[in-house]
Parts: C-alpha cells; sequence; structure tokens
C-alpha cells in the first residue's frame, strides 16, 4: 500500500465530520485532558484498550479530545459534540478510533498493539452480530406468539390456565 494518508472521519448526527489522527500531540492532548494514555493501550486492569471498547463515555471523551482543536475553530463544545452522538455516529466514531489507532501502531512498528486493536474491534463486531441475532430470533419468536397464542388459548388443555377475556 502506498500513497497518502487515508484520513479516518466519521460524521454526528449534526451533519458534522470530524477527523480522527493520532499525533504525539493529539496523544498528549488525551493523556492531559483525560489522563489517558493512548500510547500505552496495554497498561491497566482492564487494559486501556478494554476500556475504550466497553465504555462508551470514555470512548467519547477520547475521542473528543483527539478532534478537540477541529471543535475549537468550529466553537463546537464538549456538550454539543456529546449531543450529536447517538448510536450510529458512536459505532462510526469507534469504528475510525481503531482504524487510526491499527495505523498509528504499525507506523510506529508496534505490530502487537496494531493486532490487538484489530482483535478488539473485530470482537465487538462478533459480539454486536450476536446480539442482533438473539434479537432477531427474540422477535421472530415474540411474533409466533402473539401471532399462535389467541389458538393456543382455545384449547382445552390451556383454558384452565388463561385468564377469561
Amino acid at each position: 500500500m502506498g500513497g497518502g494518508v487515508i484520513m479516518k472521519t466519521f460524521t454526528d448526527t449534526a451533519g458534522r465530520t470530524w477527523t480522527i489522527a493520532l499525533t504525539i500531540d493529539a496523544a498528549k492532548r488525551v493523556k492531559g485532558l483525560l489522563d489517558v494514555n493512548l500510547l500505552e493501550l496495554d497498561a491497566g486492569d482492564p487494559p486501556l484498550l478494554t476500556r475504550i471498547g466497553t465504555d462508551v463515555i470514555l470512548l467519547c471523551d477520547v475521542v473528543f479530545a483527539l478532534v478537540k482543536p477541529q471543535a475549537d475553530a468550529t466553537s463546537v463544545t464538549d456538550e454539543q459534540f456529546a449531543a450529536a452522538l447517538g448510536g450510529e455516529a458512536i459505532l462510526a466514531a469507534q469504528k475510525a478510533l481503531y482504524e487510526e489507532l491499527v495505523h498509528f501502531f504499525r507506523g510506529l512498528g508496534r505490530a502487537d498493539l496494531a493486532k490487538a486493536v484489530d482483535a478488539q474491534r473485530r470482537m465487538i463486531d462478533m459480539a454486536v452480530q450476536r446480539i442482533e441475532t438473539r434479537i432477531d430470533k427474540l422477535d421472530l419468536e415474540a411474533a409466533i406468539e402473539t401471532t399462535l397464542g389467541e389458538s393456543f388459548t382455545s384449547w382445552p388443555a390451556s383454558a384452565a390456565s388463561t385468564p377469561a377475556r
């Protein structure tokens, strides 16, 4: 892969596009604002990478710290930024952050951390898919119950356990 840098961007629910770029300056800004060291993803218990993947507020705070110069330039406050982060925007921001972390750590020669970030992203994707599958299955079971429930209540065996309508 050659050529220019691919910008990691996401769009919030207000239609604003944000660019996530991890530089030493950005890492220092995140550390100064949040006391979170993005260069030590494997530190802590649970590790920072896991905390970012499971704590949505921490994720959004990290993303805001990364895009703060853009927010300041457009007079967007932390509260306005957070207000424009619906579910899809958060997922897009998380994806952009993970892609940027992988890019940064590969460039730094830390393939181990790049692989860890990629594995975390895949694990979250798999968990979301599994939950969606379960929800789809539950919705199907609920639909069957709703559709067939009426006919079941008229069966003699269930008449005694079904309250009168």
